[in-house]
């Protein structure tokens, strides 16, 4: 079966602002206050935890790695107790899905999130149900770009690996989809929009009533 597999935080959904939040929660226990701003630091918050650690920490000088290790567990539970207080579903990407679907081909997710987190993400926006797969950061010994991550949620998907691609928006999904030799389809309506019409993508797309389209010339 042909396969669409997502990538979560920035392509489904701007997970942005909580994100942050959970960052400045732990600068703030540390007496520093906000050292992370929505406006300008969402396409950091999109690379993950620890990226909004070094960032945060940057601002204040040299980056001590022991400290980000030590405070990516705060954040991951102040992220765990607001996890959708800000988050929403990009416009248009659940219709995407369903055309996907009617259209028969299978899709999933594949995040680097821890899955738990990213479990219960999902089913808090009331989406889970709609994708045959979920793997995060955790679910294997491996995670993006390392091919097998994609590889492992076509296949819980009920696909075929060699008839599916990755939809994503950023470096790492593009070069999981590379890894894994399919192509990528990465969106350009995230705040990384610069940087991702930079890094050579099977595809882009600015909005997902494109998608359905650019998977059938893709993948057919």
């Amino acid at each position: 079966m042909r396969t669409v597999i997502f990538d979560l935080d920035g392509t489904l959904a701007d997970t942005s602002g909580d994100l942050i939040a959970a960052a400045n929660h732990c600068f703030q226990g540390l007496g520093h206050g906000d050292l992370l701003v929505h406006a300008q630091d969402a396409a950091t918050a999109l690379c993950g935890g620890r990226a909004m650690l070094r960032l945060g920490f940057s601002r204040l000088g040299d980056v001590d790695e022991a400290l980000v290790d030590a405070q990516y567990p705060v954040l991951l539970t102040a992220y765990a107790d607001a996890i959708d207080t800000h988050t929403v579903m990009y416009p248009g990407a659940m219709d995407a899905v369903e055309v996907l679907k009617s259209a028969g081909y299978a899709v999933g997710i594949a995040t680097n999130k821890p899955a738990g987190l990213a479990e219960t993400l999902m089913r808090s926006l009331g989406v889970r149900d709609q994708f045959a797969s979920l793997i995060g950061a955790d679910t294997l010994p491996v995670r993006k770009p390392d091919p097998a991550h994609h590889i492992e949620a076509v296949r819980r998907a009920g696909g075929d690996p060699a008839r599916s691609l990755l939809v994503g928006d950023t470096i790492t999904d593009r070069d999981t989809a590379r890894n894994a030799g399919v192509p990528s389809v990465l969106v350009t309506f995230g705040p990384g929009r610069d940087t991702v019409l930079t890094l050579d993508a099977d595809a882009t797309i600015d909005r997902f009533d494109d998608l359905p389209d650019v998977v059938a010339r893709l993948i057919g």
